[in-house]
């Protein structure tokens, strides 16, 4: 029962019917003005009538403010289960001018109608019951009402598909609102990414450093370590703050001091970092200085930073070869690092596992570099080599000659964004 009387019944029907009642009053003001009722035939009265109200409609529609109002006043009365569904924007093409003109006769066609259609339904209903068998008509009078109400709210609702078709954004709005949107959800993923990179790399040698001084009782070592960590979180805070600076949208994040960020220029200071918590690196970059433009270098030194951290990670004290070269008009960037084999270093030193049993640094042998396909980093890395419109690969490979097998790390990215 309530289903069935609830809507007639509601507050938003009689909202939307005001709405609808406006577009009749005016074609009823337009009627009384020209061509009038006096001696005049009821087809002449029409056709004048809508054909002048269809011709001032159009050159209301013309008025870039006139989409504004409609969009204003749609909203206000035809109760939209979501407001951004119609548009409150002012007409700035003439598609938009078309739309709008189409939405106020459409609107002024359906609010005549329904406006006319009440008007003979309560005649007819004062005929019916005023008449000398309005006992007979009675019992029908609360389903004609429950009927009548039932037509307002099909009209309400017709009344409001229209004006979130005419009056909603246009395609070309809409194609801009979802392509503002995605570079927003691109940029917070790059932010997150940056954070990630930076701060899990940076936490990854202090722990690495730190467990060492801990376990090695030479002076020199401990100092070198904390000369390591001290840098290492230097660098993670200058990278915290230039992303805060990005997230706040200061003005300092206009100037690209506060801002700027690493590139593959900076990679021997990375490679540094790792020598220093105890992983040998060979590294061969053969890109010349300034080739690459300035997102691919920040990427490209982000990917690098990510395959290193891991490698600190999960093989700590193995040897890291990297090797970084342009080949038919790609970038080709390979990190590998040996399977860690019974936790020994590259120098025969025995390390102890960092952070004890089931940390980052616990464990060893491949089972637990496969665990590295499901973490953020690599999916991160994924993403970078993706939004480039290169690719990624990373998995356990073991060479053909006896020995500890690798882990590598391959990425491939066009010299040329988006081609």
């Amino acid at each position: 029962m309530p289903r069935l009387v609830g809507p007639p019944l509601a507050g938003v029907t009689y909202a939307r019917l005001l709405h609808l009642l406006v577009g009749w009053i005016f074609a009823g003001i337009v009627l009384m003005i020209y061509p009038g009722t006096e001696q005049r035939s009821l087809d002449e009265i029409l056709m004048k009538s809508i054909a002048l109200d269809a011709v001032l409609l159009v050159l209301v529609a013309l008025i870039p403010a006139a989409r504004r109002a409609e969009g204003v006043q749609a909203r206000l009365l035809l109760v939209p289960d979501r407001e951004e569904d119609i548009a409150t924007e002012p007409s700035r093409t003439w598609a938009d001018r078309r739309r709008t003109a189409g939405w106020l006769v459409g609107r002024v066609v359906l609010g005549s109608s329904v406006g006319f259609t009440l008007v003979f339904a309560a005649a007819a209903a004062y005929d019916r019951l005023t008449g000398p068998d309005a006992l007979g008509y009675l019992p029908f009078a609360p389903l004609a009402a429950l009927g009548l109400g039932w037509f307002l709210v099909y009209a309400g609702r017709l009344q409001l598909a229209m004006a979130v078709r005419l009056l909603g954004p246009s395609p070309a709005e809409r194609l801009a609102e979802a392509e503002l949107r995605a570079e927003r959800l691109l940029e917070r993923n790059r932010l997150a990414r940056e954070l990630h990179d930076s701060i899990g790399h940076a936490l990854t040698v202090t722990v690495l450093q730190a467990g060492a001084a801990r376990e090695v009782g030479d002076q020199a070592f401990v100092a070198r370590a904390l000369e390591v960590i001290e840098e290492t979180g230097r660098q993670a805070m200058e990278d915290l703050e230039r992303t805060l600076v990005l997230l706040r949208e200061t003005p300092a994040g206009a100037n690209g001091v506060a801002t700027e960020q690493p590139g593959i220029d900076q990679l021997p200071a990375l490679f540094d970092t790792a020598r220093a918590a105890g992983s040998p690196v060979e590294a061969h970059v053969e890109v010349p200085p300034g080739t690459l433009p300035g997102v691919l270098s920040r990427e490209s030194y982000r990917i690098v930073q990510e395959g290193v951290t891991n490698a600190l990670k999960y093989a700590p004290g193995e040897p890291l070869d990297i090797r970084i070269a342009l080949r038919d008009g790609r970038l080709e960037l390979r990190c590998a690092n040996r399977l860690p084999g019974g936790g020994r270093s590259a120098a025969g030193v025995a390390r102890p596992p960092v952070g004890g049993g089931g940390g980052a640094g616990s464990g060893g042998g491949v089972g637990r570099g496969a665990t590295r396909k499901g973490g953020k980093g690599l999916r991160g890395i994924r993403e970078r080599a993706t939004l480039l419109g290169g690719e990624a690969a990373a998995g356990a490979a073991v060479p053909l000659e006896e020995g500890n097998g690798e882990w590598v790390l391959t990425v491939r990215l066009p010299l040329r964004l988006g081609s």
